[in-house]
C-alpha cells in the first residue's frame, strides 16, 4: 500500500479535487475528504481511485449532501490497495474508527450472545459473548441476551446440564439447588455416569443444530414406555422436558422449514431517518431480531444505506451462509468475496422476490417500517420534554446530552458510582459508565466523597479524550442524585478542573422524600420545584430512576462476585485438584488462610514449595 496526504489550506471545493487528478492512477483503494481543519468528512472506496475522484470535480450533477461534502472539502488523502475488496475492508475500518460526517454510520453496533457447550468431560452450557477463544460448541448468533437466556433456561428443564463454573464443579461434595429443583443433573457428585451426561450434551447440540422434532418424538417414545413399565417419575420427567423443548420453539416464533441458515436483513427509510431489522436464522430457527437506526441523510440511496451498513455490521460479526436483502446494494460481488473472506467458505446475498425467502424478508421489513414509525413518535416527544427541561432549568437550549450520576453501597460496604446518558434518541445506553469507588481515604458511607471521586475521573476523562469539545462527549447537562450538599462537592469538582460553563442540577426528594415533591439545587440559587403534573418533571424522574436502576445493578453485580469469590482462586499454582485437597483437609478457605507452615506441607498433593507459597500469600497480606 502506499500513502499520499496533501493539506493545501488554499480554496476548497471542485478546484481543491481536480488538482489531485494530476497524480492519481487507476489503481484501487480509499480516499478520504477532509475540511480546513483536518477533519474527516468523508471516507470512499473506489475501483479506480482517478474515475472516482473525477466524478466529484464535475462542478454539477451532484445530490445537496454532496455537494454540501465538496464544498466544504480543502484536502484529500489516498490510499491505494492490491484489491478492490481489500478497499471495501478498509474503508468500513476507517468509517467506525473515524466517523465522518457525511457517511452513512452505524451507531449501535454491540456484539451478539451465543451460546456453547464448553468442551470439558462435564460440558457446561452457558451464555458467551465477544471472541470464540474457549474451546467448545458455539450455536448462535442470538439477538439478545434475553433470548439466550430464555433459551438456557429451556434447555436446562430439557437436559439437565450443569452451568456452574469449572472450579465450582470441580469442589462439589453434594449437589446444589439446581439438582433439587430438577435444573441438573448432578455430574459432579456422581448422580449421572458420564455416559448418561454425555447422551444429554448430545441430545442438547442436536437441538440446538435444528434436530428439535427428532428428539421430541424419541422423548416422546421413552416417556410412552416409561409409561407402561409403571416408570411414573421417568415418565413425568420426559413430559416436563418435552414440554421445556416446546416452550423454546414456542417463544423462537417463525421457524422456516426452507431455511436452514440465514441472516434477513431489511430497511425502511423515512424523513431522512432509516431502520434496518436483521432476523437470525440458525439450524432452521429464528434466534431473534434487532432494529438498528444508522445516521444517514435526506438524499442518501436506499442501496447506499445497505451497503454501509453490511460493511459496518459485518466487521466483527460472522455472516451466515445465506445473507437475504430487501434492497440490493451496488457491489454485490464485491461483499460476496469480502464475506466469503471473512467466514472461510461461501457466502451469498440475495434479494428474493417470491416463495419462503421472501416472506422471511417481507417480515422483517414490515418490523423496520413499525419501528421506525415508534421511533419517530418517541423521538417528538422527547425533543419536546428537553425543550421544557432547557427551558425549567434555564439553559441556552434543550440539551442533546444529559448525564445523570448516582451512587450504590451498603453502609460503605462494595461501593460503586453510575452514570447513564440521555439525549434526543432516549438512553444511550452505551455510553453508560460505572465507577468502582477506589478512595481509601474515604469515610464508609460518604456520598459527598463518592460523588466528588466519580466527577473527578470523569472530568479528567473528558479533558483528555475531548479537549477541544468536538466529538459531542461533554455534556450539555448533569444531574445529580443530591441536595445543596451534593451540589456543592459537584461544583468544588468542577472549580478543580477549571470547567465552568456545564451546568449542573441537583435533584433531591424534598421532606417528605415523596415522589413528585421534588426540589431540584444549583449552585448560588434557592430550591425550587415543578408543577406536580408537570410532564418534565415525570422526565426528570425517569431519568433519574434509571440512574438508581443502573446504580444498583452494578453494585449488585459488585457485591455478588465478591461473596462468591474463593481466595484460593488467587493464590499462583493452586488449580482444582490442590483446591479441593486443601479444602478437604482443612474445611474452609479462612481455615487455611490462618493454617501454619507445617500443616500446609502435610495436605496430600501439595509440595513444601507451594505450602511456602500459599502461607505467604495469606500472611504477607495481613
Amino acid at each position: 500500500m502506499t500513502d499520499t496526504e496533501s493539506t493545501d489550506p488554499g480554496p476548497r471545493g471542485h478546484q481543491v479535487i481536480q488538482d489531485y487528478l494530476k497524480t492519481l492512477n487507476s489503481s484501487p483503494g480509499v480516499y478520504r475528504m477532509l475540511d480546513g481543519q483536518s477533519r474527516v468528512l468523508y471516507v470512499g472506496k473506489a475501483r479506480n481511485l482517478r474515475a472516482r475522484v473525477s466524478n466529484y470535480a464535475r462542478p454539477a450533477g451532484h445530490s445537496r449532501r454532496i455537494e454540501r461534502m465538496i464544498s466544504e472539502t480543502a484536502s484529500m488523502m489516498f490510499l491505494t490497495t492490491r484489491t478492490e475488496t481489500e478497499a471495501l475492508l478498509l474503508e468500513q475500518n476507517l468509517i467506525k474508527q473515524l466517523k465522518p460526517k457525511f457517511n452513512v454510520l452505524l451507531r449501535d453496533d454491540k456484539s451478539f450472545p451465543n451460546i456453547i457447550v464448553t468442551g470439558h468431560a462435564f460440558p457446561q452450557i452457558k451464555k458467551h459473548r465477544g471472541a470464540k477463544k474457549e474451546p467448545g460448541q458455539y450455536f448462535g448468533p442470538f439477538a439478545s441476551a434475553g433470548a439466550v437466556n430464555r433459551t438456557l433456561s429451556q434447555l436446562q428443564k430439557a437436559f439437565l446440564l450443569r452451568n456452574c463454573s469449572d472450579s465450582m464443579f470441580e469442589t462439589r461434595t453434594r449437589p446444589c439447588l439446581q439438582h433439587q429443583i430438577k435444573r441438573c443433573s448432578a455430574p459432579c457428585v456422581g448422580k449421572i455416569s458420564a455416559e448418561g451426561y454425555s447422551e444429554s450434551v448430545r441430545d442438547a447440540q442436536r437441538f440446538l443444530s435444528g434436530k428439535s422434532t427428532r428428539i421430541q418424538e424419541e422423548l416422546a417414545t421413552q416417556m410412552a414406555e416409561a409409561s407402561e413399565a409403571m416408570e411414573f417419575e421417568r415418565a413425568a420427567a420426559l413430559r416436563d422436558r418435552i414440554r421445556a423443548l416446546t416452550q423454546v420453539q414456542t417463544a423462537q416464533g417463525i421457524n422456516p422449514k426452507g431455511v436452514s441458515e440465514a441472516d434477513v436483513i431489511a430497511l425502511h427509510m423515512e424523513h431522512g431517518q432509516a431502520c434496518v431489522q436483521v432476523f437470525f436464522i440458525r439450524a432452521n430457527q429464528n434466534w431473534g431480531n434487532r432494529d438498528f437506526y444508522p445516521r444517514v441523510g435526506e438524499d442518501v440511496s436506499e442501496a447506499e444505506v445497505m451497503e454501509a451498513f453490511l460493511g459496518q455490521f459485518y466487521d466483527q460479526k460472522e455472516p451466515a451462509r445465506l445473507v437475504l436483502l430487501s434492497h440490493g446494494i451496488e457491489n454485490d460481488d464485491l461483499m460476496c468475496d469480502a464475506l466469503s473472506d471473512k467466514l472461510g467458505r461461501r457466502v451469498e446475498i440475495a434479494v428474493p422476490q417470491r416463495g419462503e425467502k421472501a416472506e422471511l424478508v417481507d417480515g422483517a421489513a414490515r418490523n423496520a417500517r413499525e419501528s421506525l414509525g415508534r421511533r419517530m413518535a418517541e423521538t417528538a416527544t422527547q425533543a419536546k420534554l428537553l425543550r421544557g427541561l432547557g427551558e425549567a432549568f434555564g439553559l441556552d437550549g434543550p440539551p442533546q446530552r444529559i448525564e445523570v450520576y448516582d451512587n450504590s453501597h451498603i453502609q460503605g460496604a462494595h461501593a460503586v458510582g453510575a452514570m447513564i446518558v440521555a439525549g434526543p434518541e432516549g438512553y444511550m445506553k452505551n455510553q453508560y459508565r460505572k465507577f468502582n469507588i477506589r478512595g481509601d481515604e474515604l469515610t464508609p458511607g460518604d456520598d459527598f466523597g463518592m460523588m466528588k471521586e466519580v466527577l473527578n475521573r470523569r472530568l479528567k476523562r473528558l479533558l483528555k479524550e475531548d479537549p477541544d469539545r468536538d466529538k459531542g462527549l461533554w455534556p450539555d447537562l448533569m444531574l445529580i442524585d443530591g441536595g445543596a450538599g451534593q451540589i456543592s462537592a459537584v461544583a468544588e469538582i468542577m472549580a478543580e478542573h477549571g470547567v465552568e460553563d456545564v451546568p449542573f442540577v441537583g435533584v433531591a426528594k424534598g421532606v417528605d422524600r415523596d415522589a413528585g415533591k421534588e426540589e431540584f439545587h444549583r449552585v448560588g440559587a434557592r430550591p425550587f420545584a415543578l408543577r406536580f403534573n408537570d410532564p418534565v418533571l415525570y422526565f426528570v424522574q425517569r431519568l433519574r430512576d434509571e440512574a438508581h436502576r443502573f446504580a444498583i445493578g452494578t453494585h449488585r453485580a459488585k457485591r455478588a462476585k465478591a461473596q462468591v469469590a474463593n481466595p484460593l482462586d488467587e493464590v499462583p499454582g493452586v488449580g482444582a485438584a490442590r483446591k479441593r485437597a486443601l479444602l478437604a483437609h482443612f474445611g474452609s478457605a479462612k481455615a487455611v488462610s490462618r493454617a501454619n507452615l507445617a500443616d500446609l506441607k502435610a495436605v496430600d498433593g501439595v509440595s513444601e514449595a507451594l505450602a511456602e507459597r500459599i502461607y505467604a500469600y495469606f500472611h504477607e497480606r495481613a
